[in-house]
């Protein structure tokens, strides 16, 4: 923005102010001289450049803002953006020439108004701009007009709704028909941004009509405007195959642009509609117009090829078949950067096939013999990639990765035993014969992988290995030095050695069992230790199956991506998000327009279904039910359980239990009630990588839900958030779901504590609790069942007589009798167990051998349910049931035969 002096050059600005400068600043501010106040302003402006605060002399920078010189107010207008948030009272006394400005006859100065007031921050001026901004949204100018749009955008980014309210939104759209490609192409690119913030509203809906506006515009507008104008069109579906073809006809001709970012913009269009071409022989030819244009974006800088290079890794993940013929180019020359090598080594080896795999191996031999590490590193590991991945070539990739051992470089041999491993693995019983070349470089690792590696190896094959004690032995002189990965791996390959051959190996297990546990204090290597322990004193058998259990083979789709990711990355070809290949909610902080915080994630989910009723709120009095979740699920409405009436007074002179019942009731137990063992209740199939394990627990007197949270795919999940539907007992979350960013194949334990006074809706089972858990990747539904016995208060006990009164009251006809299987036939010790999870003795007695124990419980809800149970010395007991809400009774007889039967830690 600032125009250097014909003259002289402008670096002396920025020569060590003196003292007594801001005065001069000051007087010369208010000179009549235009030459001395622009040079006093260039003054101020490099002191602001490099950080110095120049704020006092807004005042008098101000008062240049009147002039008909159009560098002095540029300087001025720049100023005015830079200070304006600190000097808002004073800012708005610019706005009458901003006013002044938009309607001058120089489009320049019209253009140069509108940007600044977009660029102002400040509240106060917002609205002084909109009549201003609407007039050069209709300039005569297209300089003018394209300046105004991105304006809107800016605007839009301080008051969302001050843009919608005011019509700017639709001003935009009206631009897409304009003359002027520039102009289309900046109101392509602020509705795109002004979309992306709309928290869910479709501002910028495209059409055909539109569409094919836009790419009548691609041709004639500039290289970024087509860029932008792409982007958008990548978010197009096409209505039939007749404009999906036209579409790919029209956008084509862009990949012959000589911008790289044209080119891979025009490459993401093309993907995505070269999926849904019907004509697979128009399908094929598109295709191969698409190889071209990428190979000679190898042919740019070394930073323009290492983009390219990770963008073409995505696309050959998805269509190989785009650049199979052009396999050479990939080879890597001895002038790229290590970086571009790397990333050609990878397009290599996802490109082999058995078609190219001899001129592959041939390429990757030479490479390993080249003098930098890192690349050899990955040269090495390369043929391993191309033995899991091309069967019909593991045996030349086992011979060529022996060739390299006997090279005896240290590096290059402790890659190639970690390769080999991995070719163990998927080849199983194949190449074993080659396991004592592999023990004559025991001496030579030094590396925690290598080591681990060659540990695994011998563990593995210790039945053929004649000499596995001794080598294993010469590992365990390091133990507590190396690595966890290296004392894991030896902890269980020893472990292997003993299951296999137990003669003569006893004491070298010990040895390592009595290192792991009581030497090392890392947590994982010492339970790992006290598991083999328990399970070779206890049960060796089961340590066989557990330790010597088949391993799953491996195959070259663990290098891939997981097709989710893949799919929403080719969604972002030319961006940062196809560089990191991660997605761009994994970088890239969520902003929301005229806000500072990041919302809920929950929160406003469903702000515009109208039909939701605020947390808390009663069901539909309709008959209707709500869908909190979204479900798309009808299910039954029913009217809230009825609360427990209050217990009337005992009949005089009606008794029924003995009056020689001793006692009130007992209290619990302390501490938590039964939990029953986690049960699955999202798999990762279901949930993109998420898998949701969990149970239901009573602990210090509320329900909560224990669960692990495991990411089972390739990418890391945050945000985590967590929501219920309407449920027969009001459970709901009492606080946030506490998880933090989950790396892949991560797991994490966490406890959350519910409510019980949320919505009630009846469900059909009562205790049927339907979930949304919400991630960065997307939102997932399943459903649980509650056991009723972590919803037992603490408050069930009653009192004798009020026990008497109930069970009176409910009659014989709400009552259910079934028998059941007890643990144990001792009355305390069956007592103890269901006073532990709040089911209250009111009194008992013993009849004929058999016992009679009368009990109580209520729920958080207040429904009272009462149980007369009977034990006997020998055989199975029984239980009678009744509640003053029936619907419950079958669920109170599924708690006691949970708590009661089997076994005795239920």
């Amino acid at each position: 923005l600032v125009c250097t002096s014909s003259k002289m050059s402008d670096s002396k600005y920025f020569a060590t102010s003196k003292k007594g400068e801001v005065f001069e600043l000051k007087q010369a501010l208010s000179s009549a001289k235009k030459a001395e106040k622009r040079d006093a302003i260039k003054k101020i402006i490099a002191n602001m450049t490099v950080g110095k605060d120049v704020s006092n002399l807004f005042s008098d920078v101000i008062n240049c803002i009147q002039t008909d010189n159009l560098e002095l107010k540029k300087l001025v207008y720049l100023y005015l953006m830079n200070y304006a948030k600190t000097q808002p009272d004073m800012a708005i006394m610019a706005v009458n020439t901003f006013v002044k400005d938009c309607v001058d006859p120089n489009p320049l100065i019209r253009a140069l108004a509108v940007r600044t007031m977009g660029c102002i921050r400040v509240d106060k001026i917002t609205g002084y701009l909109c009549d201003p901004l609407r007039k050069c949204l209709k300039d005569e100018d297209p300089y003018v007009r394209k300046t105004a749009a991105v304006c809107v955008a800016k605007l839009y980014d301080i008051d969302p709704s001050l843009v919608e309210d005011q019509g700017f939104v639709e001003a935009l759209q009206d631009l897409l028909s304009d003359a002027n490609p520039m102009v289309v192409a900046n109101a392509v690119a602020a509705l795109a941004e002004i979309n992306e913030y709309s928290q869910g509203k479709n501002l910028f809906d495209l059409n055909p009509g539109t569409v094919s506006k836009l790419l009548t515009a691609l041709n004639e507008c500039t290289e970024w405007g087509q860029v932008f104008i792409l982007d958008s069109l990548s978010l197009y579906s096409p209505k039939d195959q007749r404009e999906l073809q036209s579409m790919c006809e029209r956008v084509s001709p862009r990949l012959q642009h000589v911008n790289a970012a044209v080119v891979l913009s025009s490459v993401k269009v093309l993907m995505r509609l070269i999926d849904r071409l019907d004509d697979a022989e128009y399908r094929d030819a598109l295709l191969r117009k698409l190889a071209p244009p990428l190979v000679t974006l190898l042919s740019s800088e070394p930073e323009v090829q290492f983009v390219a290079l990770r963008n073409i890794n995505l696309i050959v993940q998805r269509r190989p078949e785009i650049l199979a013929h052009h396999m050479k180019v990939f080879f890597v020359k001895y002038n790229d950067p290590i970086y571009v090598k790397l990333e050609k080594l990878d397009v290599l080896i996802r490109l082999a096939a058995d078609s190219n795999i001899q001129q592959v191996l041939s390429e990757l031999k030479e490479y390993a013999t080249e003098v930098d590490v890192d690349f050899v590193r990955k040269s090495v590991r390369a043929i391993g990639r191309c033995a899991i991945k091309v069967e019909t070539s593991a045996q030349r990739c086992v011979e060529t990765l022996l060739e390299l051992i006997q090279t005896k470089v240290n590096y290059v041999v402790q890659e190639a035993i970690v390769v080999i491993k991995d070719i163990f693995r998927k080849y199983p019983n194949q190449y074993e014969g080659i396991i004592a070349t592999l023990c004559e470089n025991l001496d030579s690792l030094d590396e925690p992988e290598a080591k681990a590696a060659m540990i695994w190896i011998v563990g593995e094959y210790a039945e053929r290995i004649d000499n596995a004690d001794e080598l294993l032995d010469s590992f365990l002189e390091t133990f507590l030095d190396d690595p966890l990965q290296v004392q894991l791996q030896l902890l269980t390959g020893i472990v292997k050695l003993f299951l296999k051959r137990p003669t003569g190996t006893q004491a070298l297990v010990q040895k390592v069992l009595a290192l792991a546990t009581q030497e090392s204090d890392n947590p994982d290597l010492r339970d790992r230790g006290y598991i083999y322990w328990r399970l070779l004193l206890t049960d060796p058998a089961a340590a066989k199956a557990v330790v010597l259990c088949d391993k799953p083979l491996i195959s070259e789709q663990t290098d891939l991506l997981e097709p989710s990711l893949l799919d929403e990355l080719l969604c972002h070809l030319s961006s940062l998000a196809s560089v990191y290949h991660k997605p761009p909610s994994s970088f890239v902080e969520v902003r929301v327009p005229g806000r500072r915080a990041i919302p809920n994630p929950l929160a406003d989910e469903d702000d515009d279904d109208q039909d939701t009723p605020a947390p808390g709120a009663a069901p539909s009095a309709t008959g209707g039910t709500i869908d909190l979740l979204g479900l798309g699920t009808a299910l039954p409405s029913a009217p809230a359980p009825a609360p427990a009436h209050a217990a009337p007074a005992a009949a005089a002179g009606i008794s029924l239990l003995p009056a020689d019942l001793m006692g009130g009731p007992s209290r619990p137990l302390g501490g938590a009630g039964y939990a029953k063992p986690k049960e699955m209740w999202l798999p990762s199939g279901k949930g993109k990588g998420l898998e949701i394990t969990g149970t239901f627990v009573r602990r210090q007197g509320a329900v909560f839900i224990d669960m692990t949270f495991a990411n089972r795919s390739l990418q890391a999940m945050g945000d985590f958030a967590i929501q219920f539907n309407k449920n027969s007992f009001g459970i709901v979350p009492a606080s946030a779901l506490a998880i933090p960013t989950l790396a892949p194949n991560s797991v994490f334990d966490c406890s959350l504590p519910c409510g019980t006074n949320g919505a009630v809706q009846k469900m059909d089972p009562l205790g049927k609790l339907q979930v949304a858990v919400k991630n960065s990747v997307d939102v997932h539904y399943f459903s649980c069942t509650i056991p009723y016995h972590v919803l037992f208060t603490e408050e069930g006990g009653l009192e004798k007589s009020d026990y008497l009164s109930i069970w009176k009251d409910l009659g014989d006809s709400s009552e259910s009798i079934q028998p059941i299987a007890l643990f144990s036939n001792s009355a305390d010790a069956v007592l103890a167990k269901l006073s532990a999870n709040n089911v209250f003795t009111i009194a008992r007695r013993t009849v004929n051998d058999q016992e009679m124990v009368y009990l109580s419980l209520k729920f958080t809800n207040n429904i009272v349910a009462l149980a007369e149970l009977t034990i006997r010395a020998a055989g199975p007991g029984q239980v009678a049931v009744r509640a003053n809400v029936p619907d419950v009774v079958s669920g109170v007889h599924e708690v006691f035969a949970l708590l009661l039967a089997g076994a005795s830690d239920a």
